[in-house]
């Protein structure tokens, strides 16, 4: 059974885009930014909503002001993995690093994302997707003008290492965080002090999550608004015009 396993394996990489151990990676390789979307798939995130995000990254990825932003980089071109995380140990690149520069490739990495199942239902360790996240820019050995880390999700760090300490590392090694909170404003009564926490979550992650060069925080009040707050993070990360505009 063991050679059926290895098969698969093959096969959901080279379909799915699903990272292996020792993946080789185009060392050197010139980008105008590395970039890694760490989002939050943990159980207060029900199957409809997961499902409008991966639809709003599809449409950002594919909108044409972004592939003209990435095209109009002093290289024209830029590096994105995909992570999910929920608890701590409960965190995978999906979608390993892709290069994009033109249409077919931004299509080609959103085909990708789109296809692949979600991972996890766990708890929520952001520590855990950023400590993810900083490895998976380690090993990418890209030669990026900027590294970014974005961090999409609903609720607070509830489990894991301190958030606070994951991303001050992140920080002090030249890595920008920034976070798209999405505010549920019909919570459930058992998870309230996690996707509503004092100061509100936007604030949560101004305080504990996001950090470095330029970084910011969009909130968003609807799944169906994913897409479009994508696009506008998108759209500075990649031209470096600083924080958007509030939602």
């Amino acid at each position: 059974m063991r050679w059926v396993f290895a098969v698969f394996v093959l096969w959901a990489s080279a379909v799915l885009g699903i990272a292996t151990p020792g993946t080789a990676l185009a060392a050197g390789e010139s980008v105008d930014v590395a970039l890694v979307l760490v989002t939050d798939v943990s159980r207060s995130v029900h199957d409809g909503e997961f499902d409008l995000m991966k639809q709003g990254y599809v449409s950002a990825f594919t909108d044409r002001d972004v592939v003209t932003a990435i095209k109009g980089g002093v290289i024209g071109s830029i590096a994105v993995a995909y992570v999910e995380f929920a608890g701590a140990g409960e965190v995978r690149t999906v979608v390993d690093w892709t290069v994009i520069r033109d249409e077919a490739s931004a299509q080609a990495f959103a085909t990708k994302l789109r296809a692949a199942p979600r991972s996890f239902w766990g708890r929520t360790s952001i520590s855990s997707g950023i400590d993810h996240a900083m490895k998976e820019l380690a090993r990418a050995g890209y030669d990026a003008q900027r590294r970014i880390i974005d961090v999409c999700g609903d609720g607070t760090n509830n489990h894991g290492r301190d958030v606070a300490a994951a991303r001050d590392e992140a920080v002090e090694a030249g890595v920008t965080i920034n976070g798209l909170a999405i505010i549920n404003d019909n919570p459930i009564a058992w998870n309230l002090a996690h996707t509503q926490p004092p100061g509100g979550l936007t604030n949560y992650y101004r305080e504990h999550a996001t950090g470095g060069i330029g970084t910011f925080v969009l909130e968003i009040h609807d799944f169906r608004s994913f897409g479009e707050a994508m696009k506008r993070k998108l759209l500075n990360e990649i031209a470096s015009l600083g924080p958007p505009a509030r939602l």
